[in-house]
């Protein structure tokens, strides 16, 4: 593989010297499929090119921001006029109230909302929103859910259900991981018993409601719904992180899939149309309690930055004029899927293929993925041995056994033709 990157190789010997491990985020490492990352030139549609000179058709999208594809001229336009207007000004600016009105009026839970500068921000401030707001301490998450690197999240799975989580990261306090409690995503009788036994401390739960980050994993019938009659009878907030899934399983997130309508929603990714951005919003008598009208502090210089906002907005009203997008997105992921599926079947390979419009995720694994104890008893050797076979056949897929895919609108028929053949004979071949 080493022979298809000779200057990556290089790039990468040289940042190894300069920056911890060589990468600025760890799943860029490429550890996970044992081998040195790539680098990226440049990136158009749905192709990545490197300095080595590989073109590969991408399924990481910059891991979910591009429902686009890579530099969409009209993005690009947008950012070149706010470029053109300024870097940044230290005051407010138009575009904050625009796209505060797009989300407002787009996202169902969205009455009013703060912007900040990353996903990781978002879920940090909506979860101090909530202990302010209900002047309590615990928070509830879910084994397999990521929301950032907020340190009260950075918790494992304890021996029971209602455990308290352990610190997943050297540097998270036993202390601050004391508050979380982590519980079994899709598991509707440990909620129970949990908000059963401790419903009047707990101030929020925070839950990916379609698992990105373990690969993609949808809820069970019943369990959003119970989760959300949970936390209202007992006074405690329900928070969403849509940063991955907000306008890319549908418009309205995974709200329009499912109806259930949380209290407060974290944002990102596509919402910054390929530039860092982040946002939390939900109810406004829960927002008006973030300064300056309330006691929860949150800031940031450079949060609801012109330049991003600019490159948001472009995205989101995209979204809203070209109306066949959702059904372009899933018809594509139904299509690669059935190809792989079939070829997975006459090999005699377990896979499957859970996906959702603009998502899906690869298992090798004999049962339907529920949970992180599924997704890890599902086959990563056969996974690593396909992201291998396909990056040296060019398709890109997440550098993990444990990624979601992501699809754009630049995913064309001759993308899925080569990817359908290059994945299948990466099957057929396991």
């Amino acid at each position: 593989m080493a022979e298809l990157f000779p200057v990556s190789s290089k790039l990468f010997a040289r940042a190894q010297k300069v920056i911890p491990g060589g990468v600025n985020s760890p799943v860029r490492a490429f550890r996970n499929v044992g081998m040195e990352p790539f680098y990226t030139q440049s990136a158009d549609g749905c192709r990545l090119r490197t300095p080595d000179g590989n073109e590969f058709i991408d399924y990481v999208l910059t891991w979910g921001p591009a429902i686009f594809g890579h530099n969409d001229a009209e993005i690009r336009a947008a950012v070149h006029a706010a470029v053109d207007r300024g870097l940044g000004f230290g005051t407010n600016a138009p575009d904050e109230v625009r796209m505060a009105e797009l989300l407002a009026s787009v996202v169902p839970a969205v009455e009013k909302v703060r912007m900040t500068n990353s996903g990781t921000e978002a879920t940090m401030s909506a979860l101090r929103l909530a202990r302010g707001f209900t002047r309590r301490d615990k928070i509830v998450k879910f084994a397999g859910g990521y929301h950032g690197h907020v340190d009260a999240l950075l918790v494992k799975a304890g021996s029971g259900a209602m455990t308290f989580g352990r610190p997943d990261s050297l540097g998270v306090t036993a202390g601050t991981a004391a508050d979380t409690f982590v519980l079994p995503y899709n598991d509707v009788g440990a909620a129970e018993a949990l908000f059963a036994a401790r419903g009047n401390e707990i101030a929020a739960v925070i839950v990916e409601p379609f698992l990105g980050n373990i690969g993609f994993i949808m809820p069970v019938p019943g369990f959003l719904e119970k989760l959300r009659e949970l936390t209202k009878n007992a006074g405690a907030l329900l928070i969403f992180d849509e940063v991955m899934t907000g306008f890319r399983v549908s418009l309205q997130g995974t709200m329009g899939v499912h109806g259930v309508r949380p209290d407060l929603v974290c944002l990102g990714k596509i919402i910054g149309g390929g530039l860092p951005v982040g946002a939390f919003g939900g109810r406004a008598d829960i927002m008006d309690s973030v300064a300056p009208l309330g006691g929860v502090y949150q800031a940031g210089t450079f949060c609801g930055h012109p330049v991003a906002l600019a490159a948001g907005i472009a995205a989101v009203e995209k979204l809203l004029r070209e109306k066949d997008v959702y059904a372009r997105l899933s018809a594509f992921g139904e299509a690669l899927a059935g190809e792989l599926e079939r070829a997975a079947r006459e090999r005699g390979v377990a896979l499957q293929v859970p996906r959702c419009g603009g998502m899906f995720s690869l298992f090798f694994s004999e049962k339907p993925v529920r949970d992180l104890e599924d997704a890890t008893r599902s086959d990563p050797e056969k996974a690593k041995k396909l992201f291998r076979f396909a990056l040296e056949n060019g398709v890109f897929l997440p550098p993990s056994p444990y990624e979601s895919c992501f699809i754009s609108t630049a995913h064309d028929e001759a993308a899925l033709e080569k990817t359908a053949r290059v994945l299948c004979d990466g099957i057929r071949a396991l």
